[in-house]
């Protein structure tokens, strides 16, 4: 079951000293976060029929990887029939809704800012805030937040 979260009650903006928009804090994920994460995955995965596991670059293959290991079921390089799909984050749905009528696919992804409804979450929040992941470089994330926010 996903965890709702509101870590965001004011839409993500506010006003800087200057009166400009300041973006909201990021939020710097661990690797015990992650941990937790993989494990929450198993636990959703249970009972289901999967038959590998493969992530979605760039993010969703940290994932893949671990509960590739975790469930001790083969890792694809592409989506298959029947496979678990991860990514680490679902915001526009861009990455995902290619697959979202792959047969017997099981959609699942870390982090949901939008609430499911064909795909699963672990973690579920309305927020503006950037998300930084443990394998990303948070200076370089950074620098992609900026370019991110630019183009919306």
């Amino acid at each position: 079951m996903p965890r709702n979260l509101s870590l965001d009650t004011h839409g993500g903006v506010g006003k800087a000293q200057d009166g400009k928009p300041s973006l909201p804090p990021m939020r710097h994920l661990s690797w015990q976060d992650f941990d937790r994460a993989v494990e929450q995955m198993a636990m959703i995965c249970d009972g289901l029929s999967i038959s590998a596991i493969c992530g979605i670059p760039r993010g969703g293959l940290v994932l893949a990887v671990a509960l590739s290991h975790r469930l001790e079921l083969p890792l694809l390089h592409k989506p298959q029939p029947g496979c678990l799909l991860v990514d680490d984050v679902f915001e526009t749905g861009r990455t995902l809704a290619p697959f979202r009528d792959l047969e017997g696919a099981t959609l699942l992804v870390w982090i949901s800012k939008a609430q499911p409804l064909w795909w699963q979450a672990v973690e579920v929040y309305s927020s503006a805030e950037w998300i930084v992941f443990p394998w990303e470089n948070a200076e370089r994330a950074a620098v992609d937040e900026g370019r991110y926010r630019q183009k919306r």
